[in-house]
């Protein structure tokens, strides 16, 4: 049985909402939920208590969003991006003091890092298997903000850390500029009605196609795991990803 958690939310649109189901479900309690800057939730009592916050703003946000929480000596679990130039910096902060835990991900399902695992994998195979062009392409809702996702893009260095010889760079597929060159990863990214998430990453060679696609059925995935993660980072320090998450279950299992 997992320790009862104070949690805090900060953002609370839809996947807030449902991290917050989902976490009372799992027996922790939620102390707050901010849901802008100006929230006056920031300056609650109730807010210092927590024993993590789960964090899903905005990029333009997040970072300080963080760098507050941490000050606070909170936990933080970070599911927002298009903020890793700003996250870079933080993690090299947070491992240089040796103070304050923070976890970010691009994607918080299980299923999703699974596939995260079994796509590093096959670059790894197809490094060595000429003939086959790799592509990228992934479909989310209306309202995602940036494109290519999160998740795609964690998805584009996997295939190109793993294919150094045949891939040094993605580039995201647009209508006015040619992709440059042959080492480059193509990305397409569609936004369309209300799809929760679509990643597809392909090899087509002349004389036939490999595709590795995970298709998520609506946000419950992501928030379990976001609500596991925040099990998982509490007591701990530094910066941790899903991967160390996932070795962490599976060492347990044995």
């Amino acid at each position: 049985m997992n320790k009862q958690l104070k949690i805090a939310l900060i953002g609370y649109g839809r996947m807030g909402q449902m991290i917050h189901r989902i976490a009372e479900e799992r027996g922790h309690s939620i102390v707050a939920t901010i849901d802008g800057p100006n929230d006056n939730q920031w300056q609650a009592d109730a807010l210092a208590k927590a024993d993590v916050a789960i964090e899903f703003t905005q990029p333009a946000a997040a970072a300080a969003n963080v760098r507050h929480l941490l000050e606070l000596g909170i936990p933080v679990i970070s599911g927002t991006t298009g903020w890793q130039n700003e996250l870079a910096e933080l993690r090299s902060t947070l491992e240089g003091s040796g103070k304050g835990a923070l976890m970010w991900a691009s994607n918080y399902s299980i299923g999703v890092n699974l596939f995260f695992k079994i796509n590093h994998l096959v670059a790894g195979i197809m490094e060595h298997v000429s003939g086959y062009r790799a592509t990228l392409s992934e479909t989310h809702h209306i309202h995602k903000l940036d494109a290519p996702s999160g998740t795609a893009i964690t998805l584009a260095e996997q295939v190109i850390s793993g294919m150094p010889s045949r891939l040094d760079n993605w580039q995201l597929v647009t209508e006015d500029r040619a992709i440059d060159g042959d080492k480059t990863l193509p990305i397409t990214a569609i936004r369309e009605g209300e799809v929760p998430g679509i990643h597809t990453v392909s090899y087509h060679s002349d004389v036939d196609s490999i595709e590795l696609r995970h298709e998520a059925y609506g946000r419950q995935g992501f928030a379990e795991g976001a609500v596991v993660a925040a099990e998982f980072l509490d007591g701990r320090q530094g910066y941790y990803t899903m991967d160390d998450l996932l070795t962490h279950f599976l060492q347990s299992q044995h």
